[in-house]
């Protein structure tokens, strides 16, 4: 029995050790250092915005039935949610990567089609920074909706992939 315990103790305390070194910021799949820097002063933006790629904005979400999405969103978004519509204009090598403060789903569309994620990194234990996801798309416009976001307002940040 005391060697079952043992073992045990030894177990959790391994899992403790490696969740603990996954904590923070660095557990995302990639560095998130240009958001961390980018989200201290974001400029207010309202919805229906364009969004710069290489800066970030702090987004005024609308209840998610008047957000006014080109697409319904990929997910059903709850309700007493919040979202909002925002446009960006994609670079000439085609590859976004959006990152937010909190919890909201991002659907990105363009020329009239719905695009997925080619990538995903989330984490709930980064201060001020929740979840990042890339695209590639066209050069040219595309529109980013977020749903789902249980505050009014979230930052978003829009930057090339390192």
């Amino acid at each position: 029995m005391k060697k079952v315990v043992i073992s045990l103790f030894a177990l959790l305390a391994g899992t403790s050790l490696a969740m603990a070194e996954d904590a923070g910021c660095e557990a995302f799949k990639w560095p998130v250092t240009r958001e961390q820097a980018l989200f201290a002063a974001p400029p207010a933006t309202p919805s229906g915005a364009t969004l710069a790629v290489g800066a970030a904005a702090d987004l005024a979400l609308v209840p998610t039935e008047k957000a006014g999405f080109t697409l319904p969103p990929e997910h059903a978004p709850p309700a007493d949610t919040f979202g909002a519509v925002a446009s960006v204009q994609v670079p000439a090598e085609g590859a976004i990567q959006i990152s937010l403060s909190g919890e909201a789903w991002i659907d990105v569309i363009q020329d009239g089609k719905a695009v997925k994620s080619v990538g995903y990194s989330g984490v709930k234990t980064c201060p001020g920074i929740r979840k990042s996801v890339r695209f590639k798309l066209a050069a040219g416009p595309a529109t980013v909706q977020f749903s789902g976001a249980k505050k009014a307002e979230l930052k978003v940040a829009v930057l090339t992939p390192e």
